[in-house]
């Protein structure tokens, strides 16, 4: 397996049988994975591919990530439970498609919000507003601890007042 890492060459893929695909171990993947990224890194379309997909997240976070903040219920995070009648609830169909819609623009944020991490952007509040979209169990409590944090508060908090809607109400400790 090693030997074939060697011969990936331009390429950077690693040939691989399904008879020596059990056999591949977490360090020779480890060992493939660091010889593709350089070579992936010394490539200008990679680079500007890259390059493309900072700006269109750093902008996309200074349009959207504000507007869903906005909008959010201001008892978002001290009331779990979810207003009553909204249209979707009411047609089983829609209900799946917006559920669908929901968690793949929540994944979608959640990968730009940790991302944005070490790029610029907004990463902490991105990957606060991808929580409130996706579902998964103990969201409620990773969400009440990341809200818990003074600059995110602080953040929040203007967010909201510059669009001219009420503070959240924050949970207790």
């Amino acid at each position: 397996m090693l030997g074939s890492i060697a011969r990936a060459g331009k390429t950077g893929r690693l040939p691989l049988n399904y008879s020596d695909y059990n056999r591949v171990n977490v360090q020779k993947l480890a060992e493939y994975i660091w010889t593709v990224i350089p070579n992936a890194l010394r490539e200008p379309s990679v680079l500007a591919y890259l390059f493309g997909l900072s700006l269109v997240l750093f902008i996309g976070s200074i349009l959207v990530i504000p507007i869903l903040i906005a909008h959010m219920r201001a008892d978002y995070f001290t009331n779990s439970i979810a207003p009553e009648n909204r249209w979707f609830e009411r047609q089983p169909t829609m209900k799946v498609v917006i559920l669908i819609l929901k968690n793949l623009l929540g994944l979608v944020l959640l990968l730009a919000g940790l991302a944005m991490m070490v790029l610029p952007g907004q990463g902490i509040i991105t990957v606060l507003v991808a929580l409130t979209l996706l579902n998964f169990p103990g969201k409620r409590r990773l969400e009440r601890r990341i809200i818990s944090q003074q600059h995110v508060q602080r953040g929040i908090t203007w967010i909201r007042t510059r669009a001219g809607r009420p503070k959240l109400l924050m949970p207790k400790k």
